[in-house]
């Protein structure tokens, strides 16, 4: 079916009004039939561009003029303009038509922030419900008679306070990440050899490694001193949490590796370990606040799940980025970029 432009309907119109100029013309005999009709033939190709020029001049320009407008004041993307040939009632149909899709898109984006809101409210309830829910049985416990039973008092007090610091721990945590999503939380660059704080990290969880006799190797073949400009306390605080993880998901008898490559301006930090390794259908919600690819096994592990959410807001905080590559059962890298110094 042939869409009837606005220019059709104008002609047909002015057409009409033509045609019955002719016909009073010619019925009053004030001029003859054929001069009549060359007169209403020009006074109407005259009046129907004259309309077309001031209804696209003043009344078509100025929607498109609006439709902009708004579209820039919603900071949307640029305009797609049509070629000049297509027409302004086509360029306003587009502006129209990409409007619709930016806000039909915005709608879809704010559906998703809400269910990600109301995933990670229940997340933090129920990662803090479970300590709670431990402190109270162990208080109601010793308060039942528990307290003068010397087998269970003590015991059980222990209990309470690991409770107690796992609460902590996940607030600390979750403070941390709102002061980073705000830039509240400034990064101090400072210049240091990142191959001596490898080793110190390394050195901290030696024991933990050993427990499962996982190796933890550090490979830099020319010896070399490797400086960056970052926030040490920071990137520490990173290289603590990848090597923690390596340990904690790795294989009885594994190896973690931390080796280095240089990538221009960059360093590129890699921390590779033959573990369990990650489903693809998790890894791209592995740095979503709470989210854990095996639920069960990470809360007996003792995380709170704000690790690697942590770790990817302090990597970006210095303008670097994150990645990660994972094959389920041949282990996990975790690859980040740091500035050289």
């Amino acid at each position: 079916m042939q869409t009837i432009t606005y220019k059709g309907v104008l002609g047909i119109a002015v057409g009409c009004i033509a045609l019955l100029l002719a016909v009073l013309v010619c019925i009053s005999n004030f001029l003859p039939v054929l001069q009549s009709l060359l007169l209403v033939f020009v006074l109407s190709i005259i009046i129907y561009f004259i309309f077309i020029f001031l209804i696209e001049k003043f009344i078509l320009k100025e929607v498109l003029s609006s439709i902009k407008d708004i579209r820039s004041q919603r900071k949307t993307e640029g305009l797609k303009r049509l070629s000049q040939n297509t027409g302004i009632l086509s360029e306003i149909h587009q502006e129209l038509v990409s409007w619709t899709e930016d806000r039909k898109n915005e709608v879809e984006h704010l559906r998703k922030l809400e269910n990600y809101r109301k995933e990670f409210l229940g997340n933090v309830s129920h990662e803090l419900k479970t300590p709670i829910f431990n402190i109270e049985g162990y208080i109601y416990t010793l308060l039942d008679g528990g307290l003068d039973d010397p087998s269970i008092n003590k015991n059980y007090l222990e209990r309470a306070s690991k409770s107690v610091d796992r609460m902590i721990s996940i607030i600390q945590d979750l403070e941390s990440i709102a002061q980073l999503e705000k830039g509240e939380l400034q990064m101090l660059s400072e210049k240091f050899d990142i191959v001596t704080l490898v080793k110190e990290v390394f050195d901290e969880h030696e024991i933990e490694a050993q427990a499962k006799s996982i190796k933890l190797i550090l490979i830099n073949k020319d010896e070399r001193i490797i400086d960056v400009l970052a926030d040490k306390n920071k990137i520490r605080q990173v290289l603590t949490n990848l090597v923690i993880n390596s340990i904690r998901y790795g294989k009885n008898e594994g190896e973690t590796h931390i080796t280095f490559y240089d990538m221009g301006e960059n360093i590129s930090v890699e921390v590779i370990d033959n573990g369990l390794g990650i489903s693809q259908e998790h890894l791209p919600r592995i740095f979503e606040r709470f989210y854990r690819a095996d639920k069960s096994r990470s809360r007996e592990q003792g995380g709170t799940g704000l690790g690697l959410s942590i770790v990817k807001h302090i990597i970006e905080a210095h303008g670097q980025s994150i990645k990660v590559f994972s094959i389920e059962g041949a282990g996990t890298t975790f690859s980040f970029t740091l500035k050289k110094a």
